[in-house]
């Protein structure tokens, strides 16, 4: 394969469907090495073999990035089998929606844990590599992509703790592109809206209709628009910082 990431390492989380999925699709068709990293093993390897098969480098990693060791032993299996780091995609997530009077704690707890402090782990972890391929590649720059939503710039009744969650990340973001500018890793959040994944089917089975009235008729996007987004981003020259990309379903609303 020739493309823009040529020579480069690329770490997805959340990888085994959906956006992440997509966007290692979409990293790979650029040439980028690409490890996958995700909990379902069985699908990682299914996405692994398919870019492989086109072409391209893939590595299956199998880990929950909410143990600590387990984010740190993810980083570090990447760099050993591929050599190097270059982009981050913090893809993984978990929306659990609905009233915040009924909603059962644990749900919070899972929530925070995948999309806040398993985001951090596996950021922590990997920083020092990228800070050290912004140094010796040609491209002279690395990239943090961070996966938010739409309930990240605009908080809606029933999104209470998602929404807390993922306007978290896009603060997080911002701070950490201020710090790591010096060493010219870009730090962008991207903001997807209504996307047709696997996202909606954890919410509680009382809530989904719910969710199902909100969307009827609404054409979503699919992944790829998504990994189309990430893949401009970490695909500019270095002169080029891409910070915040939002990016709706056409005709949706909030």
């Amino acid at each position: 394969m020739n493309g823009k990431l040529d020579g480069t390492v690329a770490l997805v989380t959340g990888a085994s469907s959906g956006i992440g999925e997509a966007t290692a699709r979409a990293l790979a068709r650029q040439g980028a090495a690409v490890a996958l990293v995700a909990r379902r093993r069985d699908r990682l390897e299914e996405v692994a073999e398919s870019i492989r098969s086109d072409g391209g480098t893939a590595l299956e990693i199998e880990a929950d990035i909410t143990d600590g060791t387990a984010a740190q032993g993810a980083v570090e299996r990447t760099v050993e089998a591929l050599g190097r780091l270059d982009t981050l995609v913090n893809n993984a997530g978990l929306m659990l929606i609905g009233p915040f009077a009924q909603a059962p704690a644990d749900e919070w707890d899972r929530m925070l844990a995948i999309n806040v402090q398993g985001l951090l782990r596996i950021t922590q972890a990997a920083q020092p590599h990228l800070v050290r391929a912004a140094e010796d590649t040609p491209r002279q720059v690395a990239d943090i992509v961070n996966i938010s939503s739409t309930a990240g710039r605009v908080a809606n009744a029933g999104n209470a703790v998602y929404s807390l969650t993922k306007f978290g990340v896009v603060a997080f973001t911002e701070a950490l592109r201020k710090e790591l500018l010096p060493q010219r890793v870009r730090v962008s959040v991207v903001e997807p809206g209504t996307v047709d994944t696997e996202l909606g089917t954890h919410v509680r089975a009382e809530l989904q209709e719910a969710i199902a009235r909100q969307t009827e008729g609404l054409e979503k996007l699919h992944p790829e628009d998504i990994a189309d987004a990430i893949a401009y981003i970490v695909t500019r020259d270095r002169r080029v910082a891409v910070n915040e990309m939002l990016v709706r379903a056409g005709a949706q609303t909030w």
